[in-house]
């Protein structure tokens, strides 16, 4: 594990979107895996700098992104859709159709799962996958629980989840109760994986995920056991390491 505790905000953004373009430029065809949240919001605010400056080209990278809730529109603010567009998409040069999100609108969500699974199938292997942590210790939507699932599948969100992600919401009776989410498998298959923590409400659960007991119930605890973890905090919540 190779863990970085950065003392402002703009370190750590452009600490993230530096791995991210380095690896870019080295490998042009680059499957990268994308989160979403308030977390990499800063790094992908850099990414479009240095793309605009022309320092990287997206133009041969494939992207899967993490999750998707059900039920809600694509154009919907609040969808994942909407986010990689507004975050990212709409300002680099990533083809539309190399970019790849769960659909949470589709008729039939098991073969959607499938869909998903068979497209991460062909890609290979993700070469960096971008996660963030919820304060119940899921990654992607993987919530905790006494087994988890490996591949892309519906998935009924916490209470907590919902509550955390209200936020973003008018209220939490807007908040989907399902999404569709990568499985812990396919995002430990991750060449490298890139955990991003931000928020003194983050650092017990972080610090938890990183040293403690590995368990389905803390499903962060499983990135213990991959073997290129590159972790960015921020001082907050990086506290509990110091």
């Amino acid at each position: 594990m190779n863990l970085h505790i950065f003392q402002n905000q703009q370190e750590l953004n452009e600490a993230g979107a530096g791995i991210i373009t380095s690896l870019v430029q080295m490998q042009p065809k680059a499957v990268l895996g994308l989160a979403t949240g308030g977390t990499p919001v800063g790094i992908y605010e850099e990414l479009v700098k240095a793309y605009e400056k022309g320092r990287v080209s997206f133009k041969q990278v494939t992207t899967f992104n993490l999750d998707e809730y059900v039920g809600l529109p694509v154009d919907h603010p609040e969808s994942y859709h909407a986010y990689m567009q507004q975050h990212l998409f709409a300002h680099i040069d990533l083809p539309a159709d190399s970019a790849h999100i769960p659909n949470g609108n589709a008729a039939d969500l098991e073969a959607e799962c499938e869909r998903f699974n068979q497209l991460l199938d062909d890609a290979k292997q993700i070469d960096l996958q971008i996660l963030g942590l919820g304060h119940n210790g899921h990654i992607g939507f993987n919530e905790p629980d006494d087994s988890l699932i490996s591949g892309t599948h519906r998935v009924e969100l916490k209470e907590e989840t919902r509550e955390a992600n209200a936020r973003y919401f008018d209220s939490i009776q807007d908040v989907p109760t399902h999404a569709l989410t990568m499985g812990v498998g396919t995002i430990l298959k991750a060449k490298t994986i890139l955990l991003i923590v931000r928020g003194a409400d983050k650092a017990e659960i972080v610090h938890r995920a990183l040293t403690g007991p590995i368990t389905t119930e803390v499903p962060a605890t499983l990135l213990q056991t991959h073997p290129h973890l590159v972790v960015l905090l921020d001082a907050e919540a990086g506290r509990l390491f110091e």
